[in-house]
């Protein structure tokens, strides 16, 4: 290989990893001016994977990887942004080499340019686009600077107020974060506020007992599983909910116009379908909620075979009317507007039913005639129905009297939770747990504790619940899919 040959392979690689840098450079630019909202332009690529991704691929990486799939999807999202960004940069990079300044310059514009359309198209988000834009010349400017200023060349009065302009330009666009990205939503405040709904919270911390390391019966931070890793902002004042389907007439309201219904504070339990079966996205909230049954009234919805319910992100879920009955939507937690990354401003909360039924962002309620596949049917699972029961083994304390304390929730739906059991032999031998007092409401855990002298040998502990029709918790063990986890909780401890 001659040195012309092995010159122009170097050449090649530093354009690649030039336009890789003003890629990633563009992608930082739309998030320093839109933050983690969906103006981000790896919002619409991130969903777009989620979207598409085959249902046996979405299995695998809820069961196998959980949480730190739809972060793998969010990475995957950025690496694809970055590359498709940097083409712009790299066609730059190669068109003008060996050209005078003044064309160099109005290539590192011309990138910009196009790379700030691509994201525009993406996202419609003007300040998004600039970002990304800015960002993408400043690069481009200062690798044209440091390799002139090596090869010995010094750079004109205009290349450098050129550099100075990219710099400034992404400085700006950093000092104008948007901090709607930024949702602290999810973990229950410590102030308590004022009314029924600070009551409720009192009586919550109140009951719950008192083991180190037990959650409270208000979660302190409440589980969130969303289709996509950008959550959606919404203009409450212009957020409307439509009922359609088959009904007498399609009825929209506001949010003004739920805050004027009868309204009231209660405790609902979320258990997500995907879990483990000793999994922590089970969690509970006192919701600000209305009834949907008078929505559903006025609209003349006859009771009919199944309901749709759909969201401003896409998702869209499936499940029997008359699990409707009981629905409710809610505009507040924990005393406080509903934050953006549990559904603001509303979200439909159906007692006894796994999480994927409880739609976030909620923008439409649609009566069907006959069964129709939602977004988790289309992909092979069937966890629309009641939850299982559950009883949670999350805690384990040696006490200051060499007794063994064990603990965690039991949760069962609408059912309620009688009883737990606890095992110290494997199963052999049934002993019941003591039970924090039930909070006021249809569809809520309970914490359970146990305390015992332990053999000075390794042990098996077994936890299962008895709900409050006297069912108890089922033996045989299943994973998540297609229908959420069973079996009994166990776990071996060591002297």
């Amino acid at each position: 290989m001659d040195s012309a040959d092995t010159s122009r392979r170097r050449q090649f690689a530093v354009d690649g990893v030039v336009a890789l840098a003003a890629g990633t450079a563009a992608v930082a630019g739309s998030y320093a001016v839109a933050g983690f909202t969906p103006a981000f332009v790896v919002a619409p690529v991130e969903g777009a994977l989620a979207r598409t991704m085959p249902g046996v691929v979405v299995t695998l990486v809820i069961t196998v990887l959980g949480s730190l799939g739809q972060q793998l999807n969010l990475l995957t999202a950025v690496g694809l942004a970055a590359v498709g960004l940097g083409v712009p940069a790299l066609a730059a990079r190669r068109g003008v080499r060996g050209r005078a300044p003044v064309a160099t310059i109005a290539a590192v514009a011309g990138a910009g340019l196009a790379v700030g359309a691509l994201v525009w198209l993406l996202t419609r988000s003007p300040g998004s686009a600039t970002g990304a834009g800015v960002a993408v010349g400043g690069v481009l400017a200062l690798a044209g600077f440091v390799e002139r200023s090596e090869a010995g060349v010094l750079p004109t009065d205009t290349e450098r107020r050129g550099i100075l302009a990219a710099v400034a330009g992404t400085a700006v666009a950093g000092l104008v974060a948007d901090s709607r990205g930024i949702d602290s939503g999810s973990k229950a405040q410590r102030a308590l506020p004022e009314g029924p709904a600070g009551d409720l919270l009192r009586e919550a911390r109140q009951t719950s007992l008192d083991v180190t390391g037990l959650e409270p019966l208000v979660s302190e931070h409440f589980y969130q599983v969303d289709i996509n890793s950008v959550d959606p902002t919404i203009d409450s004042e212009e957020w409307s909910l439509s009922i359609t389907g088959a009904v007498n007439e399609e009825v929209t309201v506001d949010l003004k116009d739920l805050r004027e219904m009868e309204s009231r504070e209660e405790f609902v339990t979320l258990r997500c379908v995907g879990e483990s079966l000793n999994g922590r996205k089970t969690d509970t909230a006192v919701w600000t909620v209305v009834d949907v049954a008078p929505l559903l009234e006025r609209a003349g919805a006859p009771e009919g075979c199944c309901v749709m319910l759909r969201a401003v992100d896409g998702y869209f879920v499936q499940f029997p009317r008359t699990a409707l009955e009981m629905g409710m939507l809610a505009y507040g937690m924990n005393g406080r507007d509903l934050p953006r990354g549990h559904g603001a401003p509303v979200r439909a909360l159906i007692p006894g039913h796994w999480g994927e039924v409880n739609t976030k962002w909620l923008s439409e309620i649609e009566i069907l005639d006959e069964p129709v596949d939602g977004y988790w049917e289309k992909r092979g699972w069937h966890g629309t129905g009641p939850v299982e029961t559950v009883a949670k083994l999350h805690v384990t304390n040696l006490l200051a009297d060499s007794r063994v304390e064990v603990a965690g929730h039991a949760y069962a739906g609408t059912r309620g939770v009688d009883r737990v059991e606890v095992s110290t032999d494997g199963g052999a031998t049934w002993t019941e747990a003591e039970l924090s007092t039930p909070l006021p409401g249809e569809d809520v855990w309970r914490q359970w504790v146990y305390r015992y002298d332990p053999p000075d040998e390794s042990h098996e502990v077994v936890v299962r619940a008895v709900d409050g029709t006297g069912t108890v918790q089922p033996s045989e063990e299943s994973g998540a899919f297609p229908s959420g986890p069973t079996g009994w909780v166990s776990k071996t401890i060591r002297p």
